[in-house]
């Protein structure tokens, strides 16, 4: 039982540990605090519950150096504050702008990864067990909104995950206990921030946190507010509820997936075959989560497009382009998974709309997205009806008796003399592609989109070759 100062929040802190299990009798407990008001709440609220959950407390803080003495003067409140309790500090600064910049990455991102690898290095020491973050329940409110609106399945909407497991190089068996905990989920930002003004105790302001060209603070201080006034007082509980349905929904289903994929895939030292003909009676939620799960047995992480156009496959030698420079081909009612760079004959790719392929005999990336006539420098003849789509598209290799109709002239023509009018020879005219609409070219590399074909409406599809843009032929 909780004896602490008489206050709901350790309490209410207290039982969401348990009914989730984040932490145990024994644990030696990294607090991550930054100087902000929910770091500094986590730890005034986990000091009160040392005692009962029998816990051993020490402060991780990371310099991100990027407010300069603003930063300085955190770490500084930060290491007062932890001496003022008596417990041990673990603190290390970092080169948030350079990781970005190396590994292109935002700066959220970079930071992230950085408070991450500090983080296994403490447990790697076997300095910690558990790292302790505050994500507050505002935090997975403005991370479900974010995963939505670009577009992630159910468990991306699973948001912030109460526990998230550590994993390291060290050889030694990796003990469950490693993990990273966010106690706090279930608890508003202003019911820390007051809890801490009942306590007396200040914390730090990051300036950063104001600043709207981040998208996160555009979501907290412009768009969420703007919910909760015309929409639900309480979407932001609303949003975490959302997350925990999801995540129950994906911890049921990785089990029964597991057991299930095992009956469909087999998979080698460096590829897999999928049993797309056992999977014909199964439901779409099903055959989806199986595609996902077998990419993820290959170290692949499949996009929902990649899944749609992995299930889409249906004819022999049919290929969908999968992330790092992976591919699925249909073969004989099987679906195989291999890496792109053996193929080197006639090939066929589906191509969604918006969607991207990277088509691994050419060398090349082909984009289809949906714009408006003539915005943006595009006028009607280069862009595609977008009846067209309706039959669905495909990218593949040109064939024997293909005709193409390019745009400024008064006829068809076979694809093979306008290639040789260009000059177009040897192995690079063979692989030479094509976007097509069932049996009909409707796009050619460097000549756009076929005459007869292109949009009369006030939108289109736009096909462009991204990864060669600007060396259009001719």
């Amino acid at each position: 039982m909780y004896h602490g100062p008489v206050h709901k929040l350790p309490p209410s802190v207290l039982a969401y540990i348990r009914r989730h299990q984040l932490l145990r009798p024994g644990d030696r407990v990294g607090v991550a605090v930054s100087g902000g008001a929910d770091s500094v709440a986590l730890l005034r609220i986990l000091l009160d519950l040392e005692p009962e959950l029998g816990i051993v407390l020490s402060v991780v803080h990371l310099n991100h150096k990027l407010r300069g003495s603003e930063s300085d003067a955190d770490e500084a409140f930060v290491r007062e504050l932890t001496l003022s309790h008596g417990l041990e500090f673990h603190g290390e600064s970092a080169d948030v702008k350079a990781r970005a910049a190396k590994q292109k990455l935002s700066l959220e991102t970079a930071a992230r990864q950085l408070r991450y690898d500090f983080f296994l290095k403490l447990v790697e020491s076997r300095t910690l067990d558990k790292a302790a973050t505050a994500h507050s329940l505002d935090d997975q409110a403005e991370t479900v909104l974010l995963k939505l609106a670009r577009g992630a399945g159910t468990r991306g909407l699973g948001g912030i995950y109460p526990k998230l497991s550590l994993k390291h190089p060290s050889r030694h068996p990796q003990p469950p206990s490693y993990a990273i905990v966010r106690p706090l989920l279930g608890l508003r930002r202003a019911e820390l921030e007051a809890y801490l003004r009942d306590l007396g105790q200040s914390w730090r302001e990051d300036s950063s946190n104001n600043d709207l060209r981040h998208t996160r603070n555009r979501i907290r201080h412009e768009i969420l507010p703007k919910l909760e006034k015309q929409v639900n007082p309480a979407v932001r509980e609303a949003l975490a509820d959302s997350a925990e349905i999801a995540r129950a929904e994906e911890e049921f289903w990785a089990g029964q997936i597991e057991t299930l994929l095992a009956r469909v895939w087999k998979k080698g030292r460096a590829a897999g075959e999928l049993d797309r003909e056992a999977m014909i009676d199964m439901s779409l939620a099903l055959k989806r989560r199986l595609v996902r799960g077998a990419g993820e047995s290959l170290g692949l992480s499949l996009a929902f497009r990649h899944v749609e156009e992995v299930l889409a496959l249906d004819t022999e030698g049919a290929r969908a382009s999968l992330p790092r420079n992976w591919c699925a081909s249909w073969h004989k009612g099987k679906i195989s998974f291999g890496t792109g760079s053996e193929p080197s004959g006639p090939y066929a790719y589906l191509l969604a709309v918006p969607g991207r392929v990277e088509v691994l005999q050419a060398g090349i990336e082909i984009e289809a997205l949906v714009v408006a006539a003539c915005e943006g420098g595009y006028n009607p003849n280069q862009l595609l009806a977008p009846s067209c789509a309706r039959r669905g598209l495909t990218i593949r290799s040109w064939r024997a008796g293909d005709r193409f109709w390019p745009a400024h002239t008064s006829q068809p023509k076979k694809i093979k003399e306008l290639l040789e009018d260009r000059h177009i020879t040897g192995p690079e005219k063979r692989l030479w592609p094509v976007v097509a609409s069932g049996d009909e070219v409707v796009w050619l590399r460097g000549f756009g989109v076929r005459r007869d074909v292109q949009t009369k409406e006030p939108r289109g599809i736009l096909i462009r070759d991204i990864a060669e843009e600007a060396e259009s032929v001719g």
